[in-house]
């Protein structure tokens, strides 16, 4: 396995991906055209898609907060997207949910938190651990996803 790609999906989500020693990210792209080209590129970047693990955030249908109908069916859209172009690439996709990744974390959880909050917490976590990535709230989950991806990938390797 040469590239690990981590997603948190979404508008206000992104992609982190790593190829060898080198890790970048990205803003979720705004089309699904945009989506398609930047997993192409991963994936050949990667050497191919037998080259590149995809870990992408297992998600439901509530995020929380009440939201209009036609928000939660162009998210599910989106999110449905992405898992096809995946599977149509041959990419090898995990689905882990927030408290998997999160927990080894080890920051505590979001109760008693403000989303905001939360989310700036994480943000700093992934500043300490991609230190030389330009970490935003937009790609702070992604990176977080990746060094889980990163570590389940190295334990993976090492029972196959």
């Amino acid at each position: 396995m040469k590239g690990i790609l981590a997603v948190d999906p979404g508008s206000s989500g992104g992609m982190a991906w790593r190829i060898g020693s080198t890790v970048e990210c990205c803003p979720m792209p705004d089309t699904e055209g945009g989506v398609l080209h930047r997993l192409r590129q991963i994936a050949i970047a990667a050497g191919g898609p037998g080259e590149l693990a995809a870990y992408v955030e297992q998600v439901g249908g509530y995020t929380g907060q009440a939201q209009p109908g036609s928000a939660m069916f162009n998210f599910g859209r989106g999110y449905g997207f992405l898992l096809g172009v995946l599977a149509c690439l041959g990419i090898r996709t995990e689905l882990v949910s927030p408290q998997r990744w999160q927990k080894p974390l080890g920051i505590g959880t979001s109760t008693g938190l403000s989303r905001p909050e939360w989310k700036r917490k994480l943000k700093v976590k992934a500043e300490q651990l991609f230190p030389s990535q330009p970490v935003t709230l937009k790609t702070c989950d992604a990176l977080l996803i990746l060094d889980f991806a990163m570590k389940s990938e190295r334990i993976r390797v090492q029972y196959e």
